[in-house]
């Protein structure tokens, strides 16, 4: 296996010279059979056979039970360090730093299953006696394994770490939440990254508690930017995961307020993107929705949102358009819409221009300020900025039935305004592709 560097030459207090190739061969055994890269962390199986740790408990986690090597079947998946073979790897980097290799750094142990018990266990324990300090040593030292390598998280969150860490957040928040806020903060700073998705219904039953979710009020309120983010992203984790904890969350009057101030004044993107998905599934709460839909349209969101949708990233626009829609829902989210000469310009630019969701939610906006209020202002509107040859292009390309229902219905209600108003904005029409 042959890796080329580039060398550059020159003379001192002279201009470079022309650069050259210099070709550097490394060793075979250097080598991970599977990704053919030279190994960080080389690791031996029951086979005899060495592959780097990542390469190989790739294949073992995709189900595999073979040596990609000999193709027998291996007798354990224990992975034995090659500490000799890795030592003689990192002697061949130093000794040829000068082709611009960089010696690989010492690996660290990745925590075993038995580490991860015990040291949950502990924290259990810790958690009833509410010893402060002893759960946030303990929490620490899930968080310091969790950044060392994304294995170990993995290993983390299959040992049940989520449902324990949120025993020990709801137990705290039911002590005397604002005493333990040192210790709150840490756990929920551990329980954020291993959320995503929140499949544990266990994790959800501690986090949905009224304690735990006055709590994470609280800080989105009066935490520093890390408590804030945090406890945001829980939210939206728990939210997503099951959307009747979205009446609970609802009953917390002051987090529409906090949900608007995070929209109207963005604090960071994280924030701004969680705190829409958040807004989204309160909207969409079957039995609290209808009020928060007015609460929100009479704050004030509706041009906010809009004014996010024009220059923001994908993820975000997408949040945006689904919370946009939702406010379509409501007589006085309309009235907002109708009354912002932006409404329609956004709503028709973004179909078929971010994503295919994004396209769903802009179509079904539209449809919904068109059924239930001013429809002949509506078509009109949406003609003048080029919305009849979207919708015919999106029918050609291919959507979702129920998007196809409204884009359908819309174009049989604009086709007889066409000839006087129609505007076709060709930019919109290159490089597009049908799904099909």
């Amino acid at each position: 296996m042959v890796f080329g560097w580039r060398r550059n030459r020159s003379a001192a207090g002279k201009k470079p010279q022309a650069s050259s190739n210099m070709e550097l061969v490394i060793p075979n055994h250097y080598l991970c059979p599977i990704s053919l890269d030279l190994m960080k962390d080389p690791v031996t199986l029951s086979s005899g056979i060495t592959y780097d740790r990542e390469s190989i408990e790739a294949w073992l986690e995709a189900g595999n039970f073979t040596c990609p090597v000999t193709g027998l079947v291996l007798r354990s998946f224990d992975q034995i360090p090659n500490h000799t073979l890795r030592a003689m790897i990192q002697e061949w980097c130093v000794e040829h730093r000068r082709y611009g290799v960089e010696r690989i750094p010492t690996p660290r142990v990745p925590v075993s299953p038995i580490q991860v018990s015990e040291t949950l266990s502990c924290l259990d324990a810790s958690t009833k006696r509410l010893d402060q300090y002893g759960c946030v040593e303990l929490v620490q030292k899930i968080k310091r394994w969790s950044s060392e390598s994304e294995r170990n998280r993995r290993c983390i969150v299959a040992n049940g770490a989520s449902g324990v860490l949120a025993a020990a957040f709801s137990a705290f928040s039911r002590d005397s939440s604002r005493r333990n806020d040192s210790v709150l903060e840490e756990i929920l700073s551990a329980i954020a990254p291993m959320m995503l998705p929140m499949s544990d219904s266990e994790s959800q039953i501690y986090l949905s508690s009224p304690d735990s979710l006055c709590t994470m009020v609280r800080f989105l309120e009066h935490g520093d930017l890390s408590s804030k983010q945090n406890s945001i992203i829980a939210l939206k984790e728990l939210l997503s995961s099951d959307e009747q904890h979205a009446e609970a969350l609802a009953s917390f009057e002051e987090v529409h307020e906090l949900l608007f101030k995070f929209i109207k004044d963005p604090v960071c993107p994280k924030i701004t993107k969680a705190s829409l998905v958040v807004i989204f599934h309160l909207l969409s709460s079957h039995s609290s929705g209808g009020n928060i839909k007015s609460t929100f349209a009479k704050m004030g969101l509706v041009p906010l949102i809009i004014g996010i949708i024009i220059g923001s990233e994908r993820s975000i626009c997408e949040g945006a358009l689904g919370v946009l829609d939702k406010l379509c829902d409501c007589e006085e989210g309309r009235e907002e819409a109708y009354s912002n000469a932006l409404t329609w310009p956004v709503l028709v630019k973004k179909i078929l221009r971010v994503s295919e969701l994004a396209t769903q939610y802009s179509v079904s906006a539209i449809w919904k300020l068109n059924k239930y209020g001013r429809k002949e202002k509506v078509l009109v509107e949406a003609l003048q900025v080029g919305a009849f040859q979207k919708l015919v292009l999106l029918l050609q390309v291919g959507c979702g039935n129920e998007t196809k229902e409204k884009a359908t219905e819309l174009l049989k209600l604009m086709n007889p305004y066409r000839s006087e108003l129609e505007c076709i904005e060709s930019v919109d029409f290159k490089n597009l592709k049908r799904s099909f």
